[in-house]
Formats: C-alpha cells, structure tokens, sequence
C-alpha cells in the first residue's frame, strides 16, 4: 500500500544524487574539508539543507545525553586560567555538561594543527570548544567555523572575525580606574607596564591609562611605558629599568596581576618598599592579588563569571539559537588593598 511505504533511507549518495557530484565529494563537505570548490560547496550545502541531513556531530549529539564541551589553555599554572576554569566547571555540573581540558603549552605532546583539532571534534562527538590561550589567532579558528562548531573564545589577545563570539571584561575601565586611583593619591610619576604591545586588551588597559592622566594634564612620559608578556619576568626586568631612571616613577600600573607580582619580587631584591617608596596596582584580581606581600591592589575582572558565560554561549550555538551579541563584556571594579599609599611628600612635584 502506498501509505505503508518507507520513505528512502537517507544518504550520501542520494544527497549527492540530488546535487549532481559524486558520494565522496558530499563526505567532504560534511566534513569540513577544504579542497572542494565554492561552487560545487554551495549544491551540496544546498541540497543537505533541502533534504534535512545531520552530520556526525549532530546524530551523535542528538544520541549522547551529556554534551562534551573542549576547553582550551595555554598552562593550568596560570592564576587567570584557573579562575576561568572554575567558573566553567561550575555552570557545567549545573548544566550537566561533561568538561574536557586540553593543555597547549604540556611538553612532550604532540602538537594538531587547527585542522586536526577540528576535525577531532567532529569525529569524537564533541559538542563545542572554549578557547582560553594566545595560541588561536583568527586563521586557526577557521576551521572550526567551517565545520559549523560551536566555539566561544575568552578575551582573545586580538579581536576574532565578527562571527566567532568571545567574552571579555571593560579593559579601557579597568586602566582608567586603575590610573585614577594612583592620581587620587597624589601620583603624577605613573608607569606603565603592559602585555603585547599589539594584544587589543593590552591597548585598551594602556589607553584607559593615557586617558586618566590626560583627564589630569599629566604628561604621558615615553619611558615610563614599557611592552612584554603577561608574566612576572616583565615585571622583574621592567622593575628594574625604571629603577635605572634618573626620574623614577612613584607608582606603577601593570597590565596583569602577573607582571605585578614580578614588580614586588624585584622591589623586595632591589629594597624598594611597597607602597611607601612605590605604590603598585595590577589588573585580573586574582587570588594571587590578595596572596601576595603586600595585598595587592588590583582591577578585578569577573573571570569566573567569564567562564560561566562562555560556557553558556557554547550551549546556546549548540541549540540553535539566536545571539543578539557576538561579542559580551563584562564589568571591571578597583579593588584597593595595601600596595598602594599616597605619593611620598618628598616626590610631589
């Protein structure tokens, strides 16, 4: 009877049938494979969408009750990293989502190109990625895209392409209210000591800077401002060049809670007390800003909240709905601790 009849079995085949190109040409771009033409991409697309084919990932998604989400760091040695990672992990066990950590910078292991990464996803049924590391530039996530998987990338050292969504915090804020709280104490000597010259939060932390000395009519001195990495090595070498000034600065804003606690190590080397000869602030709040000697005062940035928020974002591409914003910011606050005083009478000018 016409009415019991089964409809036909669905496949690469008939899919490839429909679009005119071969079985083998569908897999590719199933799979996000690179070497098919835009034109010949473009029918096969069409006819997968006509026809209501899921790929892999979606039949295995669809199967697995727990997604499983990839998360991505440089090192779990980094405060920021961790912080990140505790709120992920928090909004996962609310969400019932299964957290698999992958660590770029663990020696020994053998490095995949974003391609190989990608295509790993795809073929072990993971639902999504997190990136939380400098070594993803726009190209790399490239291939996620064209796979149509769900990636959420955290304060991203420059802005991904506009629809790869990422979550950060008010940077610019953040060095404004940092740099103001160092003039509400009578600093005018105000260095700078920042992360990549070219990361787009480094330049936002270093302009919200330059804007609250301006704000005051206070020169905005070359030699105070010094580029390098978001670790203490920074810290420790840029310590001691502004030390080497024959006008030194009498407080120091860094671009990380990191370079921060390298000024305090070499400003106990070199017996430079903090704050009554310098007043240090850093920038992520971290729990090493409260761990360190002194307290540090610290821009705190809601990174488990970030954390939670991505991992929120990855669920949400992952059903299928609609963003209203690719691109989420959080709010900055100053928290004040002990390493910062009033400029000493002896240094106002």
């Amino acid at each position: 009877m016409a009415g019991s009849e089964r409809p036909a079995k669905l496949t690469l085949a008939a899919i490839a049938r429909e679009a005119g190109v071969s079985a083998p040409t569908v897999s590719k771009v199933v799979n996000g494979r690179e070497d098919v033409a835009a034109e010949t991409r473009a029918k096969v697309l069409t006819a997968l969408e006509r026809s209501g084919y899921k790929s892999p990932l979606q039949r295995k998604n669809i199967a697995w009750r727990r997604p499983v989400v990839e998360m991505v760091l440089d090192s779990l040695n980094s405060a920021y990293g961790v912080e990140v990672l505790n709120g992920v992990l928090e909004h996962a066990a609310a969400s019932d989502v299964e957290v698999l950590l992958n660590v770029t910078g663990v020696q020994g292991a053998s490095p995949l190109s974003p391609e190989q990464r990608a295509q790993r996803i795809i073929d072990e049924g993971r639902s999504g990625m997190i990136v939380v590391t400098s070594a993803f530039s726009s190209a790399q996530l490239e291939p996620f895209l064209r796979r149509d998987i769900p990636i959420v990338v955290i304060d991203p050292l420059n802005p991904p392409q506009g629809d790869v969504v990422s979550v950060g915090a008010s940077n610019w804020a953040g060095g404004k209210a940092a740099t103001t709280h160092l003039l509400g104490l009578g600093h005018r000597r105000i260095a700078f000591l920042g992360g990549p010259e070219a990361a787009e939060c480094n330049q936002a932390r270093l302009h919200g800077y330059m804007a609250a000395l301006m704000a005051e009519g206070v020169q905005v001195e070359d030699s105070y401002i010094m580029s390098g990495a978001f670790r203490p090595e920074h810290g420790v070498a840029g310590m001691k060049a502004l030390l080497q000034l024959e006008q030194r600065p009498t407080a120091i804003f860094a671009a990380s809670d990191s370079i921060a606690l390298g000024v305090l190590a070499e400003a106990r080397r070199q017996q430079v007390r903090i704050p009554e000869d310098m007043s240090v602030v850093g920038f992520d709040g971290t729990y090493q800003a409260e761990e360190s000697v002194p307290p540090l005062t610290s821009v705190s940035q809601p990174l488990q909240e970030m954390g939670r928020a991505a991992l929120r974002f990855v669920l949400r591409q992952m059903r299928g709905d609609t963003l209203d914003s690719r691109r989420v910011e959080l709010a900055t606050h100053l928290v004040v601790r002990e390493s910062t005083a009033p400029c000493p009478r002896e240094a106002v000018n």
